[in-house]
């Protein structure tokens, strides 16, 4: 089975009771969605439907999540796909950069200084990469405390975000994780062409980071000063049961491609039942997304929003990727830069045990394992996220130790 977030959990869930017909698939989410997280469904369905329903907007009109944006622009992907990123610039004269120019004035922008006829180096940028079903606003909190300090760039996947949906795939092609690592360069490419590169990625990001180094390994070493795993894998996805029964899990295998070929086939018919079971869809989501109980509902309900805006064929389109995803054998590409690996102790999507098997073929990379924690746990636990990555960050000389992220 594959990497999923709370998104494909639906469909993943769903699979299990075996539609006969893609006519049933609203239903069925919602029935399936209620078993697989009867604990949360149960509680929601204690509040009135109205109130949850305006619960729910007002959560979206107050929220400030995702509302972070950056200098835009476009890359174009080897098959013609256009990727969309941001790029958030240094504070000029917040720090000292090499040579002694302040990041993020001349030496950030497009126009960098000249001394002494020679270019002012160019400055670390720390590139994001999103998991599945997600956006680059999954990382709202890690770009706010970073904003102004170190030059970013936050990238929506091909068919996710505002990135355009993946011509290959539009005409049927499949999709890989080697394909976004080929995104992941053409990324770099328009965005940060030189320059030191910190590369950070979530779950579906950090396989592509993998297949990146896979397929440009004199790029790696050449420009990547640091990496961050955060709850990912570098293979043997099939084997995770998302905390399902083993037969539970037996009967999403057996089912599951018949299920994924439906879906694609009735897209609109699914999200209309998607809407219309958003309160148990919420539940699963909150299941497969979060490992504590006390989690911000504004934080809750932002996840939703992500995971809502990815169509139901999108979903389908990708997920075979995973099954296939395998790149144990690109890891020690890794083992020459500082490395920080990180998970939720209560991820169901990727579990710690693949970040602890990373770590295993990286022996000097720091593993961290956040109690409490689910798949989303840099929004989950935005405080221990950021400032483990802020310590790599000035591992890799991309901020002086005495600058501080923001809270």
């Amino acid at each position: 089975m594959s990497e999923i977030s709370a998104g494909e959990a639906v469909v993943t869930a769903a699979s299990a009771a075996g539609w006969r017909r893609a006519g049933f698939a609203g239903a069925a989410i919602g029935v399936i969605a209620a078993g697989a997280a009867a604990g949360v469904a149960v509680e929601r369905l204690t509040v009135g439907r109205g109130m949850r329903k305006r619960a729910r907007l007002a959560l979206d009109a107050s929220g400030p999540y995702g509302s972070l944006r950056g200098l835009p622009g476009r890359a174009a992907a080897d098959d013609g796909t256009e990727l969309y990123y941001e790029i958030d610039e240094v504070d000029p004269g917040s720090r000292p950069g090499a040579g002694g120019t302040p990041l993020g004035s001349a030496a950030a922008g497009p126009r960098r200084r000249r001394l002494f006829g020679r270019k002012a180096p160019a400055p670390v940028t720390v590139v994001f990469s999103h998991g599945y079903c997600l956006s680059q606003d999954s990382w709202h909190f890690q770009r706010a405390a970073l904003r102004g300090l170190v030059r970013t760039v936050h990238w929506d996947q091909r068919s996710h975000g505002r990135s355009e949906r993946g011509r290959a795939q539009a005409q049927g092609v499949h999709v890989g994780i080697d394909q976004l690592g080929r995104d992941l360069k053409a990324v770099i490419d328009a965005a940060a062409p030189e320059g030191p590169l910190v590369l950070v990625g979530h779950s579906m990001g950090g396989m592509t980071i993998m297949a990146f180094a896979d397929q440009y390994p004199a790029l790696m070493r050449d420009r990547v000063a640091a990496v961050a795993f955060v709850g990912t894998s570098g293979g043997k996805l099939s084997e995770v049961s998302f905390g399902l029964p083993v037969v539970g899990v037996n009967a999403v295998r057996r089912v599951l491609p018949g299920v994924l070929k439906a879906l694609g086939s009735q897209a609109e018919l699914v999200e209309r039942g998607r809407r219309a079971t958003a309160d148990l869809f919420a539940g699963l989501i909150k299941r497969y997304s979060f490992g504590s109980r006390d989690v911000d509902p504004a934080v809750e309900r932002f996840a939703e929003r992500l995971i809502e805006s990815t169509p139901i064929d999108v979903v389908a389109e990708f997920y075979p990727a995973f099954a296939e995803h395998d790149k144990s054998n690109a890891l020690p590409l890794f083992r020459d830069v500082p490395v920080l690996i990180l998970a939720g102790d209560k991820d169901l999507v990727t579990p710690s045990s693949h970040s602890e098997a990373i770590a295993d073929q990286l022996p000097d990379a720091e593993l961290v394992i956040v109690p409490d924690a689910g798949h989303l746990v840099m929004l989950e636990h935005p405080e221990t996220v950021t400032d483990r990555l802020a310590d790599l960050l000035v591992r890799a000389g991309a901020v002086p130790e005495s600058s501080e992220a923001r809270g």
